[in-house]
Order: structure tokens, then sequence, then C-alpha cells
């Protein structure tokens, strides 16, 4: 990396830090709408987690529960998108829409960032409720199949 003239070396780091902060947001968008797991999996941080937005008290933590809950997650929707984006700090607000079988589901899915500018924790908010409640029978017997995972997520 070339210095500009006057810039410092602080300026450069925030610089790098903001691009990683860019990079894994975008990889996450890109990852999700492709289904591509792996590329998505690699946007996450060590102890990533994710809050469940049908069981408000139920956290899925780490890459080997989030493999399973994102399978699931992004298997299940058809025609994601993500539009907008709205960043301050270490978070972001990243709004999509997509399908869950006949319904539109949309979701407002804030990213909270690791100080190395992965990914630490997903807070996804999504509506309406009949598209949300159809995501949720469809989800339950996928994420069902490993009874140990949701215990561990139920722990909170």
């Amino acid at each position: 990396m070339i210095l500009a003239r006057g810039a410092s070396t602080t300026t450069i780091e925030v610089f790098a830090k903001m691009q990683l902060v860019e990079d894994a947001i975008s990889r996450y968008r890109a990852a999700s709408e492709s289904n591509d797991l792996e590329a998505l999996l690699a946007t996450l941080a060590p102890g990533a987690e994710l809050h469940s937005p049908i069981a408000g008290r139920m956290v899925f933590r780490g890459s080997g529960d989030l493999r399973i809950l994102l399978a699931a997650v992004y298997g299940s929707l058809r025609g994601l998108r993500w539009s907008s984006e709205v960043r301050e700090g270490a978070t972001s607000v990243v709004l999509g829409s997509g399908r869950i079988g006949p319904f539109r589901i949309d979701d407002a899915m804030v990213f909270e960032l690791a100080p190395d500018g992965r990914i630490q924790r997903i807070r996804p908010h999504l509506r309406p409720w009949l598209a949300l409640t159809f995501f949720a029978l469809v989800l339950g017997p996928k994420v069902g199949r490993h009874p140990s995972v949701v215990l561990r997520a139920l722990r909170g």
C-alpha cells in the first residue's frame, strides 16, 4: 500500500479497517443471495452468534451450529436480494427481501462487527407475521434434526 503525502499510519489503519468491514458485509450479502454457505461462513468471526427472530431467547453460536442454521435458512429462501445499507461504527443494518413458500418476507438484518472486521453478531428482524410464521414452520424440522444445536441455542 502506498501512503499518500501527509497520511499518517493511523489514517491508513482506519481506512484498512473500514475496507475489511465493507468486505465482510458485502461478501455476506453476495454469499447469502447465492446460497454459498462456505463463503458466508468465511465472513464470520470465531464465536459469531445469531439471535433468533423466531424464538427471541435462542442464540446460535459458533461455526458448527451456524453452519446448520444458515444452511436451513438460506436453503429455504428464494429470490433473496439485499438493498439498502446503513452503517454507524461497527454496526450495520441491511434491508433485504425474498420469498419463503408463497410469501414475500422482508428483513432488516443488524450486523455487529468484531474488531478484526468480521461479523460477530447477526440479529435478523423479519416481517410480515404470516411469512415469519411460515418460515418457522419450514425451519423447525430442518433445524430440529439437530437437537444438540437447538438445546445449545435455547441456553441463550
